[in-house]
């Protein structure tokens, strides 16, 4: 069975007075139970709710491959110690000088990977000072 999608299939309408018949009452407790029953076994399941370990954590296998902001801002971590730790390596698709600089996001310290346009020089770069800045020697990029 499916993970709940709303609370439609639970009716309280049989039970919520001492007058109300058992008889009737009984089908909505059993659809009920049901839905609880889908709760449980949809824990770790596809479409169902992602369960957490001992240490209250979300296992990596629950995880999806890849984040995709739903909306159209920005898709931020932001952990209470202040430092996002990659384990391994940062993949930065290249973009091209002009396209780094046509950006209406650009704030100081975001970091690139600027393309020269042929795909032949891809060389990591970072926006400080209203520019964007090579690493190698801070020397200013150009738009072309």
């Amino acid at each position: 069975m499916a993970w709940p999608t709303d609370d439609t299939n639970i009716n309280t309408g049989n039970c919520d007075a001492g007058s109300d018949n058992p008889a009737s009452f009984r089908a909505d407790a059993k659809a009920a139970f049901d839905e609880i029953k889908n709760i449980i076994n949809g824990r770790n399941q596809a479409s169902g709710v992602a369960g957490i370990d001992a240490s209250s954590k979300i296992t990596n296998t629950q995880l999806p491959d890849t984040l995709v902001s739903s909306s159209s801002t920005d898709l931020t971590f932001t952990p209470t110690t202040g430092c996002v730790n990659i384990n391994s390596v940062i993949q930065l698709n290249p973009q091209t000088r002009s396209a780094l600089y046509d950006r209406t996001d650009k704030a100081d310290g975001m970091i690139a990977m600027a393309s020269d346009g042929d795909s032949t020089i891809d060389t990591p770069v970072f926006f400080a000072g209203g520019v964007w800045r090579y690493f190698s020697d801070n020397s200013e990029v150009t738009d072309s």
